[in-house]
């Protein structure tokens, strides 16, 4: 590797790096060191694992259940940033504007830094006087007042779910926010909303909020999440205000207090219930779909439950949470051997979960669905699938052989090795057999659509496919009319929709999931890929294909543990050492706006910045700002955009969609997104569009640019972990700047830290019904 190319930088010995490690698991009600941002993505929202210590790192994969949701992979006390070591790669120093010394290149950094501070409270405060939202202090006073500022802060991204209320520094991960289907085109902003309820309940929540001291502007959230007969539910149970994403415990105590006085305590059966489900939605935020019984009643006794088993069984009783006894298999054990009749069944060692019925049924089905998949297969092949065969060679044949004979298969490799899942979509079709192939993101379609050129209408989004916009036809019984469907970014999928495409799916149908499970986990609940590949439950097919260039090597050596050094001739890999966060946004829009196309050839809007979260002196509301001022200079008169701006859209919990701003008009803010256009309502521009220069690794994650600039500051070395860093590296197909603040904790993380464990059932489940 070496130092920017032909740039006015300083550039150092140094290492590449990244956040978004997972550290030691925190259970449920732990608060987290960092600031850790609403999901988007869940992405998503992911905002969706790690957190970066101010900088709100983003967070890829959660072990566990932060009492404050932070994103990402969790920090890892144990890493602490040691002294700079050997580069990735050689590193050749140059100066600022040809001059090598030190202070020239601070009192540039530092004088452009206070500019941009300034233009950036400019347009802080104008967009603050159009908007005129009600902040803290302002209208309202005392709880009230912070409780509606917290919320917004949530709606808006700015502050994660589940930490924004922390009385202590801000939390680490990023939870994503409810779960919210928002549609790609939506009406104007006077309709109303089908199944919105009704302006009476809305009104009677507002009463009961006030009478509360809660901000009455809740009320619409209230009246939804609660139903008709709202306030009258709200006025007999105060905790569930915990219903409404953002609101933590103690606020909720606040509220409940003041509407019951002395006949609340922390004992209220009705408060156990209520505690016992919010952290069952933090543990699903968290990438969980269920808890050990053990971590959840310790998180319970966190939040001052004095009894937590009787919480627990309150909860389990009223049909608010499903509990679960799954045997625990010793690692080396034989199969378990059904007693004689008459003999006694030796007792086997279990594990208690607790989990939200939502997405307990949904790994149930999903379990079920692919068992039905495995052992609907005709025994008979037919001579279509050994047409295909033969059409193909190498690992593309291997992989038509394997699912010609098993309903479910599984295909592993890098970017490269997506072109045999390709070839045999195109094979399969050839030989007259029904195929579909899916993938996360758009731009994933449409670079495996390139592959197959003729064949774009067999091609298209996850999204796309459950919401019945592309893909084939169903039969009578909604069942796609397919013979094989492959599903390309496997790790992406959550429980939830990796149960809807496989209950999709006719008896008879195959299904091939292919994808890296060294990326990023979804940003929704579960690990649906890794599961099945630790089931063992059916073929396994890797790829031999190797990712190619000096970038391809380095993140392979990343995907093993190993951060090698790995010659670039030319300056495929650049190292830019930073000493501070505010010296890493200067370096940023350098590379970006002049380094990159001057010296590399790719233009600013071909290049995109990855960063570990949102929030903190390099997150990416700093890094889009400054790239803002400097690509696409504006008043931003409509929320904060202008037309010409990069953006991010999340249609929905756990996507992100990147795009560019239009204009705006009565109707909302108009997007082109992947060569769609997209009409935002004024009233969710704020939480469904950010700007796009800058994003995080869990928004990255699918998609791929010409260059990439991963940021690294110092802040960022407790959120480092295996994935973000393979996955961030990873988003670049010819040139990766690393603008590297974190000396030795970069290679520390690559070699010590793998993505965090999630709690899910779906391998007990699988074993079950699917011989291995």
């Amino acid at each position: 590797m070496s130092t920017e190319p032909e740039t006015t930088e300083e550039t150092g010995p140094g290492t590449p790096d990244t956040s978004g490690t997972p550290g030691e698991e925190a259970a449920p009600g732990e608060s987290r060191a960092d600031d850790r941002e609403a999901a988007e993505e869940q992405a998503g929202r992911a905002d969706g694992d790690g957190v970066v210590g101010a900088s709100g790192t983003e967070g890829e994969e959660a072990a566990s259940v932060p009492e404050s949701g932070s994103e990402g992979e969790g920090t890892d006390p144990a890493q602490e940033p040691g002294t700079e070591g050997e580069p990735a790669g050689s590193v050749e120093p140059s100066g600022t504007g040809g001059d090598s010394t030190g202070s020239a290149q601070v009192s540039e950094a530092e004088a452009e830094l206070a500019a941009q501070r300034v233009e950036r409270e400019r347009i802080e405060r104008r967009k603050a006087e159009k908007r005129a939202p009600i902040e803290s202090g302002a209208k309202l006073s005392g709880t009230a007042a912070d409780l509606l500022a917290a919320v917004r802060a949530v709606e808006s991204g700015e502050k994660p779910v589940a930490t924004v209320f922390a009385e202590p520094t801000p939390q680490p991960r990023r939870p994503a926010p409810e779960p919210v289907r928002r549609p790609q085109s939506a009406p104007a902003p006077a309709a109303v909303a089908p199944g919105a309820p009704a302006a009476e309940t809305v009104e009677g929540v507002s009463r009961v909020l006030a009478e509360g001291g809660a901000p009455e502007a809740l009320a619409p959230q209230v009246a939804a999440a609660l139903g008709e007969g709202a306030d009258a539910a709200l006025r007999e149970d105060p905790w569930q205000l915990l219903r409404i994403s953002g609101v933590r415990p103690d606020r909720a105590d606040g509220f409940a207090r003041a509407l019951l006085g002395s006949a609340c305590g922390p004992g209220d059966e009705r408060r156990g219930r209520a505690i016992t489900v919010w952290l069952l939605e933090q543990a699903a935020l968290a990438g969980h779909t269920a808890l050990d019984l053990p971590t959840l009643t310790a998180a319970l006794g966190r939040q001052s439950v004095p009894d937590p088993d009787t919480a627990v069984q309150g909860t389990l009783a009223e049909g608010e949470a499903l509990a679960f006894q799954d045997a625990l298999e010793e690692p080396g054990a034989a199969a378990p051997q059904v007693a004689e009749e008459g003999e006694d069944e030796e007792e086997r060692p279990v594990r208690v979960l607790v989990g939200l019925e939502r997405y307990a049924l949904a790994e149930e089905s999903l379990a079920d669905g692919l068992a039905r998949l495995v052992n609907s297969l005709p025994k008979e092949t037919g001579q279509a699938w050994g047409t295909a065969a033969d059409a193909v060679s190498g690992g593309a044949a291997d992989l038509v052989r394997a699912v010609a004979g098993h309903g479910l298969v599984l295909h592993t490799g890098g970017e490269a090795a997506r072109a045999e899942p390709a070839a045999v979509l195109g094979a399969v079709r050839a030989a007259g057999l029904r195929a579909f192939a899916a993938c996360h993101t758009p731009a994933g379609r449409d670079r495996l659509a390139a592959l197959l050129p003729g064949a774009e209408r067999s091609v298209g989004t996850v999204a796309g496919l459950l919401a019945g916009a592309e893909g084939p036809a169903r039969d009578a019984d909604g069942a796609l009319e397919l013979d094989l469907l492959i599903v390309l970014d496997a790790p992406q999928l959550d429980v939830e929709s990796a149960a809807m495409l496989v209950e999709s799916l006719p008896d008879g149908a195959r299904l091939l999931l292919s994808g890296d499970p060294a990326v990023l986990w979804s940003a929704g609940p579960g690990r649906v890929f890794a599961d099945l590949l630790a089931a063992r439950v059916c073929p396994q097919i890797a790829s031999r294909v190797p990712d190619p260039g000096p970038i391809g090597e380095l993140v392979s050596g990343i995907g093993v543990g190993e951060l090698n050094q790995v010659a670039a001739p030319g300056k495929e890999i650049v190292i830019v050492p930073v000493r501070d966060p505010g010296e890493a946004v200067h370096r940023t829009v350098q590379l970006v706006a002049d380094s990159v196309p001057r010296a590399i050839g790719v233009p600013a809007d071909q290049t995109v910045v990855i960063t570990p979260g949102h929030g903190g002196a390099a997150g990416t509301r700093a890094l889009n700002a400054a790239l803002k001022e400097r690509l696409n200079p504006g008043p931003g008169r409509f929320g904060g955009f202008d037309p010409g701006d990069r953006i991010t859209y999340s249609p929905a919990a756990g996507r992100t969609v990147p795009g560019v701003v239009v204009k705006a008009d009565a109707e909302g803010l108009h997007l082109s997104c992947a060569g769609a256009p997209v009409v935002v309502p004024r009233e969710r521009v704020e939480g469904a569009v950010r700007h796009g220069w800058a994003v995080t690794a869990h928004q990255a994650v699918g998609t791929r640019w010409p260059a990439a600039v991963v940021v690294l500051p110092g802040d960022a070395a407790q959120a480092l972990s295996r994935p973000w860093v393979y996955t961030a590296f990873g988003r670049a197909e010819r040139h990766l700047s690393v603008v590297h603040g974190v000396e030795q904790v970069l290679p520390k993380a690559v070699a010590q830290t793998p993505a965090k464990p999630r709690t899910t059932r779906l391998q007990t489940l699988l074993r079950t019904q699917v011989p291995a």
